[in-house]
């Protein structure tokens, strides 16, 4: 019988012919954590008497979440970070350098067949580079830590075929939204969902990102991307050789196939306060926004920024809304500096934050306050996720996102597309 891709990789990593249901202990490739969770890591490696990290060169700490810190408690926390850091020869990142799942991916950390994990749910982001990568809890992410292993059941596995042509101003946070809406918040709970078909194949790496990263919006144990050409091309951009990883036997089992086609699909906005609660922009359209956030580990990348400036460009956020950019990293923010995206944002009135996680995780850089709206490109839109349990968050494309900083209200990107 044939295997899937997380079958391969898991079989890889236990050293064991597994398949989906066994229960393996795998060797982690890579371990990642963040100030949102470092206090608790750190507190369970010290009560399992941890003396050193089994392998500092796979180990991945960054601070991203409240950077720089907002809170004489989260300057404790970062403290505490760089001991830590410092003490076990850790990779460390510092304030400003940003998001934690940008920088795994850039620090060279992931490649094709890894294996993955860190003390964030989003850290599904990694499978659009063909790596197995999962979220697990502090205690957990503590004994990766000391030992380098973990136990995992291996998941099923659905398939979603997505094939089409994408409509132009429609883009891969459009396609997961859509995903994300039909399948719902536990359609895919304990599953790895192997995202394909033609579609998937013809965007770049930074798109298929954006498929991964949502993954466990669905209740996902991880989201999985064949890796292909374009992947080993991505990592020679920045600099990393990767090893060939594996692809799924014509034979293999899924649990289920659940086929898109994206070919007449328009703008979605994934409306409060679940990211399943999904709706064409042509229902939503015409809601004023108080907030505008474009970044987040989901849609900070340059091509989603470049995105955002086609439609900014010689344009004005209108008066008495604020529009926040947040770039997912310096890499990102250096790349938007040369290519001039940075002077377009500043002109059309934007705040334009140093790279890190900013609003997304509600914790500084723009708190809504109550009765307050925000279209946001980041992941999530619980109810008080970036303020207020009274404010409101949709969630949308960068295209989207912009658009609707000039207007004031959620605004179809294509209405721009067809001024120009």
């Amino acid at each position: 019988m044939g295997k899937t891709v997380s079958e391969k990789i898991l079989s890889r990593a236990s050293g064991k012919d597994v398949y989906a249901g066994d229960i393996v202990v795998a060797e982690i490739d890579a371990v990642m954590m963040h100030d949102g969770m470092a206090k608790l890591v750190i507190d369970a490696f010290n009560e399992m008497n941890g003396r050193r990290v089994w392998d500092p060169s796979r180990v991945l700490i960054v601070i991203d979440h409240v950077a720089p810190s907002a809170y004489e408690a989260f300057s404790k926390v970062h403290k505490l970070m760089r001991e830590f850091a410092f003490k076990h020869n850790v990779k460390f990142r510092e304030v400003g350098s940003g998001i934690c799942h940008q920088l795994m991916i850039e620090s060279g950390l992931v490649s094709p067949g890894s294996l993955i994990v860190a003390s964030d749910s989003h850290t599904c982001t990694y499978g659009a580079l063909g790596a197995f990568s999962t979220g697990i809890g502090s205690t957990e992410t503590a004994a990766v830590l000391i030992s380098g292993k973990l136990w995992f059941k291996v998941p099923e596995t659905i398939r979603v075929i997505v094939d089409g042509k994408l409509p132009l101003m429609v883009y891969p946070k459009d396609v997961i939204l859509n995903i994300v809406g039909r399948v719902g918040a536990d359609g895919a709970t304990y599953k790895a969902i192997e995202f394909t078909g033609s579609t998937v194949k013809s965007m770049d790496v930074e798109g298929r990102l954006t498929l991964t990263n949502m993954a466990v919006e669905m209740g996902a144990k991880t989201g999985i991307i064949e890796p292909d050409e374009k992947t080993y091309a991505f990592l020679g951009s920045i600099g990393h050789k990767a090893d060939s990883g594996f692809r799924s036997d014509e034979d293999a089992e899924y649990s289920e196939t659940l086929k898109f086609d994206v070919s007449d699909l328009e703008p979605q906005v994934a409306c409060p306060h679940r990211v399943d609660n999904v709706k064409p922009i042509s229902e939503v359209e015409g809601k004023e926004v108080d907030q505008v956030f474009i970044g987040s580990c989901t849609n900070g990348r340059i091509y989603d920024l470049r995105v955002a400036a086609e439609i900014l460009k010689g344009r004005h956020v209108k008066r008495g809304v604020r529009a926040i950019i947040v770039p997912a990293s310096r890499r990102v923010y250096r790349q938007a500096l040369m290519e001039g995206l940075i002077q377009i944002f500043i002109d059309s009135g934007c705040a334009v934050c140093n790279p890190g996680c900013g609003p997304c995780a509600g914790a500084h850089q723009g708190i809504l306050a109550p009765g307050e709206v925000c279209i946001s490109t980041s992941n999530r839109n619980f109810k008080a996720r970036m303020g207020s349990p009274e404010a409101e968050i949709y969630l949308a494309s960068p295209a989207t996102a912009a658009a609707s900083a000039v207007t004031g209200e959620i605004t179809d990107p294509r209405r721009f597309m067809r001024e120009g």
